[in-house]
């Protein structure tokens, strides 16, 4: 479900909020191949099905980065921000991918909006997110993530 505020104002009220859990997605070998082409990371632990059974996990894995993209996409299931102008990724203060994502695996972001702080003409927001495997003991990703909105 997700969370909607009208501009800066009650983005910033959100501030330390709980901002819940977004719906599964199914971590396909095509989409792994995809990002491997759009990317040029071709590594036979991702793309090769075969080689990859006998390798470490079992099985392909997704590409940590690829993990790391649909932040994007998971996140905006869980906060939708109106009466901005202009929305921007700024960046992320610290990534780390504890467990590897398994050709198959269902994955959903669980997050908070830890802070809200003003800059020049808008507000930026850190979300403290991660990344879940369904039926994981350990998340595939740990991210704190920087964003900047405009009025």
């Amino acid at each position: 479900m997700s969370i909607t505020v009208n501009g800066l104002d009650e983005l910033k009220k959100l501030a330390g909020s709980d901002l819940g859990t977004s719906e599964w997605i199914e971590v396909t070998q095509e989409r792994i191949d995809t990002f491997a082409d759009a990317t040029g990371d071709h590594q036979w632990i991702h793309v090769d099905p075969e080689k990859a059974k006998e390798g470490p996990f079992g099985a392909p894995i997704a590409h940590g980065y690829l993990t790391l993209s649909l932040f994007i996409p998971l996140f905006t299931e869980l906060l939708d921000v109106q009466g901005v102008t202009t929305k921007v990724n700024y960046g992320l203060n610290k990534v780390r991918f504890p467990s590897p994502v398994k050709v198959g695996s269902r994955i959903r972001l669980t997050a908070k909006l830890a802070e809200v702080e003003e800059v020049p003409g808008g507000v930026q927001i850190t979300v403290d997110g991660a990344i879940e495997i369904e039926g994981g003991a350990k998340p595939a990703a740990v991210l704190q993530s920087l964003s900047r909105f405009y009025a």
